[in-house]
């Protein structure tokens, strides 16, 4: 049943009250208890989001690709001793704080940067012969 204001239209105090009960401010979302720190969790998505491109670099038929980065998945969890769910927790901690998962993905940007510089193939061919 609709609630009505004297002017024939519904009432949108029930509305606003809603919204406003769902509009935490992000300073304001409660700590899971199982927060993983910062400086665990960038090397950690790092190593997954590396894990994702060998995957998809595998080139394994799509059920095969999602199984193994499934079961690697599980071998990070274990590196890194945490569970799916403390890692799922903290994201979306992080995430509600504004300026913490940016800053976050420029350090796990800048962390697969070096590892890619360190993994590089040497260039191939003659060294180059300087001009003088």
């Amino acid at each position: 049943m609709k609630t009505f204001c004297r002017c024939g239209l519904p009432s949108l105090l029930p509305i606003l009250l809603l919204a406003l009960a769902a509009c935490q401010r992000p300073e304001e979302a409660p700590q899971p208890a199982d927060l993983l720190p910062k400086e665990r969790m960038v090397p950690l998505l790092a190593d997954l989001h590396q894990l994702e491109a060998q995957v998809e670099n595998s080139r394994l038929a799509p059920d095969s690709a999602r199984a193994l980065f499934l079961a690697q998945q599980k071998s990070l969890y274990w590196k890194w001793q945490v569970t799916d769910s403390a890692l799922q927790h903290s994201y979306r901690y992080y995430s509600a704080h504004g300026k913490d998962l940016p800053d976050m993905y420029q350090a796990v940007v800048d962390t697969l940067k070096e590892r890619q510089k360190k993994y590089a193939p040497l260039p191939v061919g003659p060294p180059a012969v300087p001009h003088g």
